[in-house]
């Protein structure tokens, strides 16, 4: 019988495979951010989202070149729901994975992904850090490519449009679950 594990058991088996403090805190943010937009959107499955967003990135730090691939394997030896799997591996659609973020939760996933990535960054450029940023502040950094040029606009514009919201609402409501 496939399994589902809490938030918190999925941080231990995430520190099975990363030890960078980066990647660790950027898990811990992806299941804060998918756990906040899951109060709205999914409220009996919190911990669910928060779950995925643990793991999205088990594989990254070991295997950055077959990232999503090694994921999909891990998880399946570790006897993961299936849901959880495809969750987990869609967040890398179009770049290291073909399977395409079906489920609003997914493509949650797919779109705060990167754009956490590009938040922390500008939360770490200000004194107040994420305290009084705002969406118009952040698309200021949005548009200046050279700034976290590792975060890829393309799919945070691609997850967006996904999820039906203006790039003004999605980096509002990611920059509040990011506060909460």
């Amino acid at each position: 019988m496939s399994r589902i594990p809490t938030p918190e058991e999925a941080f231990e088996i995430i520190k099975q495979y990363n030890t960078e403090p980066f990647h660790l805190e950027h898990a811990q943010i992806v299941s804060r951010v998918m756990g906040e937009f899951a109060k709205e959107y999914d409220p009996e499955r919190v911990d669910f989202w928060r779950t995925v967003g643990m793991l999205h990135d088990i594989d990254f730090e070991r295997w950055p070149e077959q990232h999503c691939v090694k994921a999909d394997e891990l998880l399946r030896e570790l006897n993961m729901d299936e849901a959880l799997i495809h969750a987990v591996v869609s967040h890398g659609w179009g770049i290291c994975s073909q399977v395409e973020p079906t489920l609003y939760m997914e493509k949650v996933l797919y779109a705060t992904d990167e754009l956490t990535g590009l938040i922390g960054a500008a939360a770490r450029m200000r004194p107040t850090g994420l305290e009084g940023m705002d969406a118009k502040s952040l698309n200021k950094k949005f548009k200046d490519k050279k700034f976290a040029a590792g975060c890829s606009r393309d799919v945070i514009r691609k997850g967006a449009e996904m999820l039906g919201m203006e790039l003004s609402e999605l980096f509002e409501r990611t920059i509040a679950a990011m506060q909460a």
